[in-house]
């Protein structure tokens, strides 16, 4: 038998077991469809969830899936407001790339060329679906969405489904059977400064319930098209108005809500820190007023009822993506555009924040194929980092001039090193920017300037309420110059890439 016919005998042997072997590598059929994204946001959500340690908050759904996933122990917005946060997450630039810091700037009339996140998948063939607020209300990247791209002149907080025109006082008349039993005593404040515990057939008509219920018809639809999909879900709560059904007002009674240990009834800057630390007067609640400690618990309360409310819709759209069995080619992301303070220091908003709740956010990632599925990762995040991540995850080209990174190795290895630090900013009125704050691993530093120019540095392991200026111990001044120093680089937008 000759050699080249021996040969021919093998191949054909062995072309059954290399053809298993290929097979086994790619994966299932399953695997070579194009991944789905569910891409599920929550509006001034701070990192007050059972599974982030909170020893009083309801939030099973949000629970699993940090469980499911990977869970980021410390994530952190890159601007505490809301338009500026979710212009730099869905453009994927930082905002001193953009120099956007209001809630009425739109990034695509400054910079027409960029290209955001949902328009980018479109881009690549995905079916972009929106429910919700994912931008500013009264913004939005209209022609990213194949379904649920609309422009707002007025974004309705309640209900956003209803014309974009009414106002708040005719939403209660005409899309409610009955106006909401208000904090009484509030009548006068401003519409955000209010909660209301919903009760009865007006529950149905809240915006984010129906948010979900449009979210659901959306992955219902998907199923049936067999496209792949990025289905985009905005929740405004726990954003201002306080408004959610009774139900979940009742998981927290006012006798078991603890304020904090630095709880100030108006707007306070600790002893030894800069003037700069804290707006005077609150943006959101307790506007303008103080808050005692009987008012603080029922608006601690409310929040707390807002959250466990985004909890259970979160929870009926996941339901709904196991019921229709897209689960297992679907990646999860949930976040937050920001953190938000619950009366420490005196302060009950997210503006002007670059305090460790205003800043630090819930942020979730479930890839069925990632490794570090189950666990949480301690390494500084940011959420700039989700465009490049969803893009690497999904096998797309990196979009240029994206200033994040990818996060797919802390998916696949939670605990991996990484010394990138965080960086949030504060630019008031137009003022440029008047405060920075780096984030490390063992470090929070701040800088502000102009009016209340100052620094501080705090140990966030071993003083978490920040309580304690380290700025003028000599024993730290190592570590506040290496800080100032990522510090000016940042505002002076020098700042390089680096990998998780």
């Amino acid at each position: 038998m000759s050699r080249k016919l021996l040969f021919l005998i093998a191949i054909a042997i062995a072309l059954p077991g290399l053809a298993g072997a290929q097979k086994k590598g790619t994966g299932n059929a399953k695997n070579k469809r194009p991944m789905n994204v569910l891409f599920l946001v929550s509006d001034d959500m701070r990192a007050e969830l059972n599974v982030y340690g909170s020893q009083i908050a309801k939030t099973p759904n949000l629970d699993r899936l940090a469980n499911e996933g990977v869970r980021f122990e410390r994530a952190y917005c890159q601007y505490p407001l809301c338009g500026p946060s979710r212009a730099s997450i869905l453009s994927g630039r930082r905002p001193t790339t953009s120099g956007l810091y209001g809630n009425r700037e739109w990034f695509g009339a400054s910079f027409p060329d960029w290209v955001s996140l949902p328009k980018y998948f479109q881009q690549q063939g995905y079916v972009t679906l929106r429910s919700g607020k994912i931008f500013h209300g009264g913004i939005d990247d209209t022609e990213a969405w194949n379904q649920g791209g609309e422009k707002r002149l007025w974004s309705n907080p309640i209900d956003t489904t209803a014309p974009s025109y009414v106002s708040p006082e005719e939403y209660w008349a005409k899309y409610t059977e009955s106006p909401p039993k208000l904090t009484p005593g509030t009548e006068g404040y401003s519409h955000s400064d209010r909660w209301a515990a919903i009760e009865g057939d007006s529950v149905k008509n809240l915006g984010d319930t129906k948010v979900a219920d449009r979210t659901i018809q959306y992955i219902q639809e998907s199923k049936k098209s067999g496209k792949p999909f990025f289905i985009a879900c905005g929740f405004s709560k726990p954003h201002s108005p306080l408004i959610a059904p009774r139900e979940f007002f009742d998981l927290y009674p006012a006798d078991k809500i603890v304020l904090p240990p630095d709880f100030a009834s108006l707007p306070s800057v600790p002893v030894g820190f800069p003037e700069g630390a804290i707006r005077k007067r609150n943006a959101d609640l307790f506007v303008g007023r103080s808050a005692s400690p009987e008012e603080a618990k029922d608006m601690t309360r409310a929040y707390l009822a807002c959250v466990s409310y985004a909890d259970w819709n979160i929870g009926r759209v996941l339901a709904e993506l196991d019921r229709q069995g897209l689960r297992e080619n679907t990646i999860i992301v949930f976040w937050s555009d920001h953190g938000y303070q619950l009366g420490e220091k005196g302060k009950w908003s997210k503006a002007g924040s670059l305090w460790e709740q205003g800043a630090r956010v819930p942020f979730i990632i479930h890839d069925p194929r990632a490794k570090g599925n189950g666990k949480s990762s301690p390494r500084i995040v940011e959420l700039l980092d989700i465009y490049p991540t969803l893009a690497d995850l999904c096998g797309l080209p990196r979009p240029e001039g994206l200033d994040g990174v990818s996060l797919s190795p802390l998916l696949n290895n939670p605990d991996k090193p990484s010394d990138r630090p965080a960086y949030t900013i504060w630019n008031e009125h137009g003022k440029g920017i008047t405060g920075v704050c780096v984030r490390t691993e063992n470090w929070r530093y701040a800088e502000f300037f102009g009016h209340g120019a100052g620094v501080y540095l705090t140990d966030p392991i071993n003083d978490p309420h920040e309580l304690v200026n380290l700025v003028h111990d000599p024993k730290y001044k190592d570590v506040v110059a290496k800080m100032h120093s990522l510090a000016a680089s940042y505002v002076a937008g020098k700042t390089e890439l680096s990998k998780p």
